[in-house]
This record gives structure tokens, sequence and C-alpha cells, in this order.
């Protein structure tokens, strides 16, 4: 199938799996962000117990394989009565993930403020959180947004994983939609090119968004 006759008969589809995959990228980054970010500030309280969950939960979700996440979620959890959609369950592989390297990327980037902040905030009568909230997390997101730009970046290419679970057709990202374009005609490498074409620029759109976000918030020292 040419180039020209696979746009006019999918060229709809391909455009809804390219929402579908920003959409899920916007998602899944934005509540992995959030969920590393608590846990990194778990990671470094003065609760013991605490802390140790933190290192725990990035130790497991850093290592774990996305497709294995996906099949726990899939097949292991309806065994214990828990039942989530297939395109929830996407959502969570590709959010709990993410989260541990966020965690990762915060926890680097709070190792770049000076111990003299700290010590300065403490003199002040400043409480942990006070000291999170204004001191070390914005400081810690400033210097790790070309990290964080990676990451969307990996985000978005473990949204992929939704091409191993029967989505709807408006629910299809960029890989899945190939699958059953493949399962409909033989588009053969052609679908691939598009779908690859897509994802490189779109992780060009958001690293030339990461750059000029960095420009602007870097911390200079």
């Amino acid at each position: 199938m040419s180039l020209s006759a696979l746009m006019n008969e999918y060229g709809s589809l391909y455009w809804r799996a390219l929402l579908n995959t920003w959409r899920l990228t916007a998602v899944c980054f934005a509540a992995a962000f959030a969920i590393g970010t608590v846990v990194t500030v778990l990671r470094v309280c003065p609760v013991k117990p605490l802390r140790v969950f933190g290192d725990f939960f990035v130790q497991v979700f850093r290592n774990i394989p996305g497709a294995a996440m996906l099949i726990i979620l899939v097949y292991a959890l309806p065994r214990l009565k828990l039942m989530l959609s297939y395109e929830t369950c996407v959502i969570v592989a590709s959010v709990l993930i993410p989260a541990a390297f966020a965690s990762e990327h915060l926890m680097s980037g709070m190792n770049t403020i000076s111990p003299g902040q700290i010590e300065a905030a403490r003199a002040l009568g400043l409480t942990f959180t006070q000291m999170i909230v204004k001191i070390i997390i914005p400081q810690a997101v400033r210097s790790t947004v070309l990290p964080m730009t990676s990451l969307v970046v990996g985000t978005m290419l473990t949204t992929a994983l939704g091409s191993q679970v029967p989505l709807k057709p408006n629910q299809m990202e960029l890989t899945g939609v190939v699958n059953y374009i493949n399962q409909k005609t033989a588009g053969g490498v052609l679908t691939f090119a598009i779908s690859a074409a897509l994802y490189v620029a779109t992780a060009l759109v958001i690293g030339w968004a990461g750059a000029n976000i960095d420009r602007k918030v870097r911390i200079l020292r």
C-alpha cells in the first residue's frame, strides 16, 4: 500500500492515535511527577519508616520492566478481585515506573542545593515542611528540567504499552494503531515508519520546549 493510499484510508486514525499519545503522555507524566515528588519528600523526611518506604518504592518500580508491570495489572489483579480497564492499566504502568525515575532526578537536584541554605533555614526556625516547600523542591525542580524533559519523552514511549492490550480504536496510541492497521491490511513497514516519524517529531518538540524552559529557570552557581 502506498503512502497516499494509507493516509487516505487511515489518516484520521493516525491523527486520533497521535492525540491519544499526547493525552496519555501529559496525564501520565503529570501523575508521575506528583507521585515522584511525594516519594522524594518521604525519602528525605526525618521519619525512618517513611524513608524506607520511599526507597523501596523507587527500587521496585525503577527496576521492573513495563511489560511485566502491565501483565501484573491486567492478569494478576483480577485474581485479587480488582478489575481495571485496559486503558487504566496502561496509565497506571506508565505512571508508576516514571514516578520512580522522577524521584531519582529530584534527589539529584536536591544534591545541588548548598548545605548553607539548609542551615540558614533551620536557624530561621523553618520546619521541615516549610524547607521542603519553600527552598528544596523549587530549586530541585529548576535544576532537573533537562532530565525531566527526557523523562517526558520516556513516558511517551512507555505509553506504547497500550499496543499490548486490546484497546478500542478511539483509545489506541501510535504503536497500537500500527498493529490495528496491519491486521486489517498489508500496510507493511510504512505503517511503522509513519508512527516512528510522529514519535520523533513529538520528541523533538518536547526537547525544544525543555531546552527553552531550562535556559529561563536554570540556577547559575
